[in-house]
């Protein structure tokens, strides 16, 4: 399916966020989208799902101008959308998922679902189980799963929304290796993105996208400088490696075993020192998770001791690990870290301590002001959280942790953010790393992890290396402990 954008305009308030927009995206191909947080790429995709309505222009599907009033609509007319969190339903199973607002009938039948769930999972070699809980998939299986729905509801055109932040290497060459086999088969498959290498490795031809337009199309042979600028206006540069790291120990880890309903940790004997950054390495469900929640204590140990700063806080609560100066940003943005349907003011209100029966507006409104302008968060004191973009999202996770923190526990810290703006968030890490901090991280981006930690543990099949030094390894050695190599 062809897809015409026409003088495409949308604003937000005072945000101009797409602003005459003119795209024509071929039917069979993979068009990626590029552009730095807030440049308009989800919003134009929300336009062309349903989610929003440009105030003018036009949109085109095989030259044919559609009105598109809601998602629901979308799917009917074949557009469908992989967000950045998935919209599943966890407590329910795969085929329930189906199910859900499928044109099946009230009562559709259940066993002919179930062997078309089969039928596709064999076709692009997934291993989806009709049965599964969704709550127990991985991120990229989940990812997988909607792929699947939106294919059985007959999509012509699969738009992805920064899709593989949160998956492992290995799931995001699973994942382009179907995004490659779709366009064969003659479907339009957009795939929205701020990750350089990712569009230069997959897309047929990139549009580029800074501050609300479109700043030009780029076809291959790509070259990379000139994408930086493009959507920048500017070269980016990485910096130096900084470590802060102290002989003084923070976390000491005695003995300690993890497990859950599938996965069992043994015998994890580590020190945290106080200023050091530590990188979790593993395939997605290795085990990084289950550390990081012992960490703050929403895992107990099954056996061992954690000591902070000499006292132990086995058995110990969440709530009290908070206390202690310990923070935890989870990856699931809106399902875990924020609270959808409240602004950001409320945010700050609920994540700072206060000692009065009512709350100070007018402080709360000049703190959240304050955050907006440190943290670069493109949004106002009442924007509703839900409505940012994903990479103002997570600025603001990262807006709303305390001032004086011990250990900083995180997932996926740079998920959804352009390359300018997670050299931002690393800067802001290490001045917390210089004041004797500690950051504890996990990324599926491998050079994030020997760039900016002073020691990695890599996860695989219930077994956690020795800490491995930063400085020494390589991308290459570090993907072959992933992949089970070299232990």
């Amino acid at each position: 399916m062809k897809i015409s954008f026409s003088h495409i305009h949308k604003r937000f308030g005072n945000v101009h966020a797409n602003n005459d927009i003119n795209l024509v995206i071929p039917s069979g191909s993979i068009q990626g989208i590029l552009g730095e947080n807030g440049a308009g790429k989800s919003t134009l995709m929300k336009i062309l799902t349903g989610y929003y309505h440009a105030d003018s222009g036009e949109i085109l599907l095989d030259d044919r101008a559609v009105k598109i009033t809601s998602p629901v609509d979308a799917v009917r007319q074949g557009i469908g959308m992989l967000h950045q969190d998935p919209l599943d339903f966890p407590p329910m199973r795969v085929i329930d998922n189906f199910l859900l607002g499928s044109r099946g009938g009230l009562f559709p039948k259940r066993s002919d679902v179930e062997k078309e769930i089969l039928r596709l999972s064999r076709e692009f070699d997934f291993q989806i189980s009709p049965d599964t809980y969704v709550e127990t998939m991985t991120v990229g299986e989940r990812q997988q799963l909607e792929i699947l729905r939106l294919l059985w509801l007959g999509v012509k055109v699969l738009i992805l929304d920064e899709p593989t932040t949160g998956i492992s290497a290995n799931q995001r060459e699973k994942l382009f290796a179907t995004l490659v086999k779709l366009a064969k088969q003659g479907l339009t498959v957009i795939f929205v993105s701020h990750k350089l290498e990712e569009v230069e490795q997959l897309c047929d031809r990139v549009a580029v996208f800074r501050q609300g337009e479109v700043v030009g199309e780029v076809e291959p042979p790509y070259d990379t400088d000139q994408f930086v600028y493009m959507m920048f206006g500017k070269s980016v540069e990485v910096g130096d490696k900084k470590t802060f790291c102290t002989e003084l120990p923070l976390i000491q880890l005695e003995n300690i075993g993890l497990e859950d309903y599938r996965l069992h940790l043994g015998n994890i004997n580590l020190e945290i020192y106080q200023g050091e950054v530590i990188g979790l390495a593993g395939m997605e469900g290795s085990g990084q998770r289950l550390f990081l929640h012992m960490l703050t204590g929403l895992l107990r140990p099954v056996n061992g001791k954690i000591k902070l700063t000499g006292e132990d806080f086995t058995g110990k609560t969440y709530p009290y690990f908070q206390k202690a100066g310990v923070a935890y940003l989870p990856a699931a943005r809106l399902e875990e870290g924020l609270i959808p349907g409240m602004t950001l003011t409320e945010h700050f209100i609920l994540s700072e301590e206060h000692s009065e029966l009512f709350v100070d507006q007018k402080s709360a409104l000049g703190l959240t002001e304050e955050r907006i302008r440190d943290f670069y968060i493109k949004g106002t004191p009442v924007s509703m959280i839900e409505q940012l973009s994903g990479g103002n999202q997570q600025r603001a996770l990262l807006a709303l942790l305390r001032r004086k923190l011990k250990l900083i526990l995180m997932e996926h810290p740079t998920r959804g953010l352009d390359i300018e703006s997670a050299i931002w968030i690393w800067s802001k890490m290490k001045e917390r790393c210089k004041e004797c901090s500690s950051v504890v991280f996990t990324s599926s981006d491998l050079d994030e992890i020997i760039q900016y930690s002073d020691r990695i543990l890599v996860f695989f099949g219930g077994l956690v290396s020795e800490p491995i030094d930063a400085t020494t390894t390589t991308v290459d050695e570090l993907g072959q402990l992933i992949g089970g190599k070299g232990w």
